[in-house]
């Protein structure tokens, strides 16, 4: 084989990853938008069953995971898995299932539950089903039990619109989502010290090839959170309106999330703080810091306020 013809095949052979990574990475930016608007699903001048956006926003986040892109990444199979091919997609759905995870669990056990009575039966299955292992194959599959997560969660809003309503309703004092805004800041809290992460728990350094683990990671973090303040705010529309210090503040929550959800660089890089390349780990802290120090003052203000 000439030269030449070694030429050529080396330059189509990086042309074709070239464009296989754009392809991916335009394809990512794709799938990063959820397309669920609230203000289409539910209208502002159409009353609402409390927790039916809540739970409608919840279920749409996991199954635009599981019916978009390429699926449910985390658990492919060895031969052609995220270990294999590219995984940022899968370490990003990683983040969004912890995220889910908590925010289900917040929804059960402190937004529609109250003291004594009796948690709702779906929420439960829901709940329950989001905690399979994500990183499983089958037996059973996350996959299977995501969806059956999903399902439970529509048949929650079913039940609240049920004549009499067969699930329990979202409590929409404002003073009850203290818990979900403290969780969410403690996620927020292990993005960051990831993203400012210099060595693994062995002790050895941290590479430029595991930053973007950390850096897609806490983007799911963020993903979640951003849409389901979206929620929040349609939900406690009338309480928000009685504190409009509060809805500022979540406001200005929803848009550093909304721009950490999105950043989507075509390497995440990790450079010095002085040097000519950009660290990406901690540009995205930068919008993860400034939404968690947001929910610490909202959880101060929804510890005073009477609504």
């Amino acid at each position: 084989m000439t030269r030449t013809r070694l030429l050529i095949i080396a330059a189509a052979i990086l042309l074709l990853w070239i464009g296989f990574n754009l392809a991916l990475h335009f394809g990512q930016k794709s799938h990063n938008q959820l397309g669920y608007n609230i203000e289409e699903q539910f209208p502002p001048d159409k009353p609402i069953v409390p927790g039916e956006v809540f739970a409608s926003m919840l279920a749409a986040i996991v199954d635009h995971e599981l019916h978009t892109g390429f699926g449910w990444r985390p658990n492919d199979f060895f031969l052609w898995g995220p270990k294999v091919g590219p995984d940022n997609n899968a370490d990003r759905q990683l983040g969004i299932i912890q995220a889910v995870r908590e925010t289900t669990r917040i929804f059960k056990d402190n937004l529609t539950k109250v003291s004594s009575n009796q948690y709702d039966p779906n929420l439960v299955i829901a709940d329950t089903d989001f905690r399979n292992d994500a990183l499983k194959w089958i037996l059973p599959a996350p996959e299977t039990k995501y969806a059956d997560g999903v399902e439970h969660l529509q048949l929650y809003v079913k039940g609240l619109r049920d004549k009499p309503p067969t699930s329990r309703e979202l409590n929409i004092r404002a003073v009850e989502l203290v818990r979900l805004v403290q969780t969410w800041t403690d996620l927020l809290g292990d993005a960051h010290a990831n993203l400012y992460r210099m060595k693994l728990d062995d002790g050895s350094a941290v590479h430029s090839w595991d930053c973007d683990h950390y850096f897609y990671h806490a983007q799911g973090y963020a993903h979640v959170m951003f849409h389901m303040i979206q929620a929040i705010e349609r939900e406690y529309s009338l309480t928000f309106k009685d504190d409009p210090i509060l809805k500022t503040m979540f406001d200005e929550t929803e848009d550093a999330l909304g721009k950490a959800a999105v950043l989507k660089p075509l390497i995440v890089l990790n450079g010095s703080p002085g040097g000519l390349f950009a660290n990406h780990r901690r540009n995205l802290d930068a919008y993860i810091s400034e939404a968690r120090q947001k929910m610490y003052s909202i959880r101060e203000e929804l510890q005073r306020s009477p609504l």
